[in-house]
């Protein structure tokens, strides 16, 4: 059985690759270092060596990591597959547990709102929808992350909801018609972010509730990657 990880102690890593920014962060203790940069397609490329600059100025290593946390998805299926590929490497290296955290629930995480509509662009005419809604502290799904047309997105409830992601941006008129009376605010540049990530982790871990590096998986949500000639 593994060390329950205690909160408020523990030295985390984080990897976030499920668009076309990288983001990464390395907590020591309640300390935290992050990079967050357009990666376009480099991801594989350039989040190790960020990463070791991270810890290297976190004045840790490896040794000194007690769990990983990685952006479980949706997004891309290349960038889910990235980061699920290096939170089991360096993982699996030292028997570390992992946990995955939602792309969706992150934007909420990070968007300083309490109702939340996260929404990313899947491309195909579709996006990554999910909704949140934060009480007593923690967060409630209000909607599992899905995928859906812009224009048939699942209503919310009541007003004063906060929309964020790229979805807002891509498709921002068909969603402004689906929310107009219950989205108040818009972060259309919002992206998944590793600190976010590292806050939504840390309670997993604290909770013994990490896993076993072999067993982390992404979250695909779609089963395929491109429209056949037919559908376009």
């Amino acid at each position: 059985m593994r060390r329950r990880i205690v909160l408020h102690a523990v030295n985390l890593i984080a990897l976030e690759t499920s668009t076309e920014y990288c983001s990464l962060a390395v907590a020591r203790g309640a300390e935290l270092f992050e990079r967050n940069f357009h990666a376009g397609q480099r991801h594989s490329e350039l989040a190790l060596p960020v990463l070791g600059e991270l810890l290297q100025l976190a004045e840790l290593d490896m040794a000194s990591i007690d769990a990983v946390a990685y952006g479980a998805g949706p997004g891309s299926f290349t960038g889910l597959r990235i980061a699920c590929g290096m939170a089991q490497g360096l993982a699996l290296a030292r028997d570390l547990p992992v946990t995955g955290v939602g792309t969706l629930l992150a934007l909420a995480e990070n968007c300083g709102a309490d109702k939340v509509i996260a929404c990313l662009d899947a491309r195909m005419g579709e996006v990554y929808h999910g909704a949140y809604q934060r009480r007593g502290g923690e967060w409630l799904e209000i909607h599992a992350p899905g995928l859906y047309r812009p224009d048939a997105v699942p209503a919310a409830e009541g007003g004063g909801w906060t929309g964020c992601g790229s979805g807002f941006r891509v498709h921002g008129a068909a969603l402004a018609q689906c929310y107009q009376d219950s989205v108040s605010r818009v972060d259309a540049d919002a992206v998944p972010n590793a600190a976010a990530m590292l806050r939504l982790a840390r309670v997993v871990f604290a909770a013994g509730k990490g896993v076993d590096a072999a067993l982390a998986v992404p979250l695909y949500v779609r089963d395929k990657v491109a429209l056949k000639a037919s559908e376009r």
